[in-house]
């Protein structure tokens, strides 16, 4: 899976390649823990006529993602759509789809130009931070300047610049690289808008 974590403020200077620390490795360990916990209690189970499972699936596919995040991007437009103009989740929602839609269309751009490399997550994400008002609606998407800081913030800086990671590798048909032992490669970066990503490459 790319990943991306704690993206902030500051110039990209590349530090360790390959598998993080034993410490980093247990903080992260926590915070997906953390992360599941979270999920299993917003999560919600319901079923489907066959049929209409069926169509939902075709409809997913076409979009290019499965189906758990197909019906939340259904959810999340619902309330989008049908919430008053000032309401702050509408808000924090749109600036998140504004977010990932402008990161995938980055990839995929910059993919053609023959600009995909190992950090390619890297990239994509220093180019955006450089666009006009792609900060501030980064912030808001991860609730506002009143979440900086707290446990909510970073929860969700956590799982919103996993999905970037996320989103980005799929645009560009990419997976994850492999250290000599299996293990997912991943870099870390110091003073840097990110800290820790993801190294990618593409099947030859």
């Amino acid at each position: 899976m790319g990943k991306v974590e704690n993206i902030s403020a500051g110039k990209p200077s590349k530090n360790v390649k390959g598998a993080p620390s034993s410490t980093a490795a247990t903080r992260a360990e926590r915070r997906e823990r953390r992360m599941e916990k979270i999920s299993k209690a917003s999560t919600v189970t319901f079923t489907l006529e066959l049929p209409v499972r069926k169509f939902m699936d075709a409809q997913a596919k076409a979009a290019g993602m499965n189906m758990t995040h197909y019906m939340q991007m259904l959810v999340e437009t619902h309330v989008i759509d049908t919430a008053p103009a000032d309401d702050a989740l509408a808000l924090r929602l749109a600036a998140k789809r504004h977010v990932i839609a402008r990161v995938v269309a980055l990839a995929t751009d910059m993919d053609a130009a023959g600009k995909f490399d190992d950090d390619f997550i890297l990239k994509v994400i220093n180019e955006a931070q450089e666009e006009d008002g792609f900060v501030e609606q980064y912030d808001l998407a991860l609730g506002g300047p009143e979440t900086a800081g707290t446990r909510a913030g970073d929860r969700a800086r956590t799982s919103m610049n996993q999905q970037i990671g996320r989103v980005i590798k799929k645009a560009v048909g990419a997976r994850s690289k492999r250290t000599e032992k299996g293990k997912i490669a991943r870099a870390q970066v110091q003073d840097a808008m990110i800290s820790t990503y993801t190294l990618l490459e593409k099947a030859a």
